[in-house]
């Protein structure tokens, strides 16, 4: 058997290097500054683009070398034939200037030391998986997840030899060990392992906290190898949860919603310790599907104003929701200000900073009475996504999970007089004016 040629087209298990900017000033005598002070700046230098006060677009799909020699150090580094590695910039499918300004900034507000921005949400999460599992393989999985997901992992990894097991949201630790010991034996007779745990919390679209914390304690007491928890904490993220500092490795965002915050792109991304990074970064060499520099240049804006976008999104959810509360054409809230289980409570103050600006609204009656309040909406726009500046309102089951098995949606909370809400920044009172009159025609 020959050996094959190792390059960077074809690794994958061998992440690309990055370039080094200068340093980077985190904190003023001994104070750390907060991640909105360091997102005006972290991770570019002027110096490197004419002085420019913000950063170009880089639109280029190759990086010239200063020499010859300067490219063979470079690849001998990447291929191991040199010690030390490589660092710099190469090709655009691996990364380029905006990309890794906005790996940055992303983990910043993670707190994470490394970060990938891919072309999508979806993205992220396919490839995260992707480098993860192999077949007989198991993912454990907390439900509800993003239907999209779901279908992923029991429709297109099940192709692969790569099955599942999954829990409801508010699991107890007790309920976690056993799920982790079915999933054991699940692997070890198919040949393979628990390779990941992953979830999502709050949970898409009916706000179902999971707690991390039991779900760490249950994978160390029950797993002896290293299996990453992975969570997608797009509808808190990055301001109101940070998942890594309850116990998750891996933090995943459609930056479509809050990061990028005005319904005009679509990416994702991925955070965690660089041991759990580098295996993603060298699948995402080889697949593709990072995020394009344009977009990328458009996230570095947005961050910019994330949390005033969002706090502001909360405080108008609050005082929507105040309303809907009391209104007898309304059964219940999926809010997180207005929890009324007290496990789930205890996860929220445990590991949430608010309640968020996306929530599910339950319409008194069914499909027929939610169609009459969203068809009679004026400001509120139907469609689906979440996390803009608009306020927004869609019908997941006729909508975003239509795909879930009818016994599945209803098993999940998922009904038909559901109906989920993300506020925007608009004047909350004339949103409430809004749902006011619309829950008139229901």
């Amino acid at each position: 058997m020959t050996d094959r040629p190792v390059d960077q087209n074809s690794a994958t298990d061998t992440p690309t290097p990055r370039r080094k900017p200068k340093p980077e000033r985190t904190s003023i005598n001994g104070r750390p500054l907060k991640p909105s002070t360091l997102m005006m700046g972290h991770g570019f230098d002027p110096v490197l683009s004419e002085g420019s006060l913000k950063a170009p677009i880089f639109l280029t799909s190759t990086f010239a070398f200063p020499s010859a020699a300067d490219g063979k150090r470079h690849f001998e580094g990447i291929t191991g034939k040199r010690e030390g590695g490589a660092e710099g910039l190469v090709y655009s499918r691996f990364n380029g200037p905006n990309q890794e300004i906005l790996e940055d900034r992303l983990s910043v507000w993670d707190g994470a030391e490394d970060a990938l921005a891919f072309s999508s949400g979806m993205t992220a999460i396919c490839v995260l998986m992707m480098a993860y599992v192999g077949q007989g393989d198991v993912i454990v999985h907390s439900g509800p997840l993003y239907a999209a997901t779901e279908g992923f992992v029991a429709k297109v990894l099940a192709k692969f030899g790569v099955t599942y097991i999954d829990f409801p949201a508010g699991a107890t630790r007790e309920e976690l060990d056993d799920v982790l010991k079915r999933a054991k034996c699940q692997a070890g007779e198919n040949g393979g392992k628990v390779a990941m745990i992953y979830l999502e919390s709050p949970g898409n679209p009916t706000n179902a906290l999971v707690d991390i914390e039991a779900v760490k304690e249950a994978r160390d007491a029950n797993l002896k190898w290293d299996c990453p928890i992975a969570i997608d904490n797009t509808f808190l993220g990055p301001l109101w949860q940070r998942p890594l500092e309850h116990g998750a490795d891996i933090v995943a965002y459609s930056l479509t919603k809050y990061v990028g915050g005005h319904s005009d792109l679509v990416a994702g991304s991925i955070a965690g310790a660089k041991k759990w990074m580098d295996p993603v970064r060298a699948l995402r060499n080889t697949m593709g599907g990072i995020v394009d520099p344009n977009t990328a240049w458009m996230l570095l804006r947005s961050l910019e104003t994330v949390e005033l976008r969002m706090q502001r999104a909360g405080e108008n959810a609050a005082k929507v929701c105040a309303f809907l509360k009391s209104h007898p054409k309304v059964t219940g809230l999926g809010y997180l200000g207005d929890i009324t289980d007290a496990r789930q409570q205890d996860i929220y103050d445990r590991h949430c900073l608010g309640a968020g600006s996306t929530f599910s609204v339950f319409i008194k009656g069914g499909e027929a009475e939610s169609f009459a309040f969203l068809d009679n909406l004026q400001i509120a726009k139907l469609a689906v996504s979440l996390g803009g500046t608009e306020t927004l309102a869609s019908h997941p089951a006729s909508m975003t999970h239509l795909s879930v098995a009818p016994e599945r949606r209803t098993a999940l909370g998922i009904t038909d007089s559901l109906v989920r809400i993300s506020i925007g920044i608009e004047d909350p009172d004339d949103l409430i004016a809004d749902f006011e009159q619309a829950l008139e025609q229901v």
